[in-house]
């Protein structure tokens, strides 16, 4: 079965890739081979790479280990993205290396804002007293 071309989701071929990529940048930036000076010494995470259905871009998500500035940090691991296509040809087999984006990941800031939420007095009250409403009528 063929999967319709616009359908959104990525294909198990894009996710292997994408898998198979962050790993390849997480050892590039764990050798610690950059000559930047703004990212010597720095510890990345990599937590997500999302490949384009022709394998030729790909883009990084990442966020700096133990905290800090993650947009600062993915303008800075852009202006090696030369470097990282590099590294990354010599470490995946592809029949091209495909050009890396880094973008900072987002995900966990929006974790902590739900879990904010679903802390606040007025919708613990709310969520109670919803469970109390539904045991309520399970006797009944």
């Amino acid at each position: 079965m063929t999967r319709k071309r616009g359908s959104g989701a990525p294909s198990q071929r894009q996710l292997r890739v994408g898998e198979a990529l962050r790993h390849a940048l997480a050892d590039v930036l764990a050798r610690g081979e950059l000559r930047d000076p703004e990212l010597a010494g720095l510890q990345v995470t990599v937590t997500e790479v999302r490949v384009s259905p022709d394998l030729r871009a790909a883009t990084a998500f990442v966020v700096p280990f133990g905290g800090g500035d993650a947009a600062a940090l993915a303008k800075a691991l852009n202006r090696a993205c030369a470097f990282f296509r590099m590294r990354l040809a010599d470490a995946v087999e592809l029949r091209v290396a495909p050009t890396v984006h880094f973008a900072p990941d987002l995900s966990f800031d929006k974790a902590e804002r739900i879990e904010r939420l679903l802390h606040d007095p007025s919708v613990v009250r709310d969520l109670k007293k919803d469970a109390d409403t539904k045991k309520g009528g399970d006797d009944a």
